[in-house]
């Protein structure tokens, strides 16, 4: 069965202290026992996610993520993989026992804020406390929604689901077309697609099947072939084609194959518009011509597979690179989740080449743009750089009327 994948889902991060009750708000919210449930503080040690369809807002994943108020080394890294999920989030439930909140809530709405994440605050155990009103007077001063919680006997639920809802149709992004603007109803575009090593067995990668997807919900068709058929397909179109898409690895052959006066871009230039910020990546691929030997550049992808023996990120890239500048160029390869978490770390690079984050959400993606603008470090895209350094780059970004 297909469900929807992760970075087209609403995500929402149940934050907060150790034992303040945010694995048993997850598991009322669910319906499900999905999260362990104990007395004993720091039980959740990885964040838990869980994939749902929520009523009216569609697809979800509810995070229930460790306690940012953790301690020790552990501690610490448990915190570090909930910061990760944090970056990510649609939505964030901040979770709190009223007569404990301090400080340490109050710099995590901070740092919520200053990423635009929307934010309601649960006060769970409100059997124990509720929020007096110098409090409820600060929530109200910084525009912050809010219920009482007993999640244990799932009172106050049903509130919390509300404003979960609300808050997803009034704050977070409206859907987004990937294709929307370059087609129109009827218009035909060709897609190539190759099938090698990197192809998976018995299906297309996942931005081919949702580049299909999005034709199909804009009227418009496709035809589907591997690169060696493309020349077929062109003689036998009566009309020409809107455009040819291609994987990015087989960009040099299919400009050749493919009429100047006919568009022409890959998947993981549309990706880059998609998910990220297009004109930020198209200023960082410049880079390119100011690194030189030894410097150090970050290749980044969202996927975790094991790579393979021509790997586009792991081998491809690099050597495509090492030839441009004439030297060795130190690479870093991070995968999934695995991304320097301090502007620090992130200065150590001259260049970041990310893939197409087709498993990202939006957020996460310009998240990650925005650390490396913090840091003073360009960033650039997969399909960008290939393109750049085949001298594609010019009609690759033809169709998006972008230099």
């Amino acid at each position: 069965m297909q469900t929807t994948p992760y970075g087209l889902r609403t995500h929402i991060g149940i934050l907060g202290r150790r034992n303040s009750g945010k694995s048993s708000l997850l598991n009322a919210i669910t319906h499900q026992k999905i999260s362990i449930v104990s007395e004993k503080a720091g039980t959740t040690t990885d964040p838990v996610q869980k994939r749902m369809e929520l009523t009216q807002v569609g697809p979800v994943v509810f995070y229930d993520t460790a306690g940012l108020d953790d301690t020790g080394k552990l501690g610490q890294s448990r915190i570090q993989k909930t910061n990760r999920i944090i970056d990510r989030l649609d939505i964030a439930i901040l979770v709190a026992v009223a007569d404990q909140w301090g400080e340490f809530e109050e710099r995590l709405i901070k740092k919520l804020e200053s990423s635009d994440t929307p934010l309601i605050v649960a006060f769970n155990k409100a059997d124990v406390a509720l929020p007096d009103g110098k409090l409820t007077d600060w929530l109200i001063k910084h525009k912050l929604q809010w219920v009482k919680t007993i999640a244990t006997e799932e009172k106050g639920i049903n509130e919390l689901r509300q404003l979960i809802i609300n808050t997803a149709l009034e704050k977070t992004s409206a859907p987004r077309s990937i294709l929307g603007d370059l087609v129109t109803a009827d218009d035909m575009v060709i897609l190539v697609t190759p099938i090698d090593s990197e192809a998976p067995q018995g299906r297309l990668i996942l931005p081919q099947v949702q580049v299909i997807r999005d034709l199909l919900d804009n009227n418009a068709g496709c035809i589907v072939v591997k690169e060696n058929r493309l020349k077929n397909a062109l003689n036998q179109l009566k009309v020409k084609p809107r455009m040819v898409i291609t994987d990015s690895q087989a960009f040099k052959q299919v400009d050749a194959d493919t009429p100047y006066e006919i568009p022409l871009t890959s998947f993981s230039i549309l990706f880059a518009r998609f998910k990220g910020d297009l004109q930020t990546f198209v200023n960082g691929v410049r880079t390119i011509e100011t690194l030189r030997p030894s410097d150090k550049v970050l290749i980044a992808e969202a996927c975790t597979h094991h790579p393979l023996e021509d790997d586009i990120g792991t081998v491809k890239i690099p050597r495509w690179l090492n030839q441009r500048i004439g030297g060795e160029l130190r690479f870093t390869n991070k995968h999934g989740a695995d991304f320097p978490d301090t502007i620090e770390e992130l200065k150590e690079y001259k260049l970041v080449i990310h893939c197409g984050a087709c498993n990202f959400s939006r957020r996460q993606m310009l998240n990650r743009i925005e650390k490396c603008k913090a840091a003073g470090v360009p960033i650039t895209n997969y399909g960008i750089t290939i393109s750049y350094i085949l001298d594609i780059f010019d009609r690759a970004l033809r169709p998006f009327n972008i230099i």
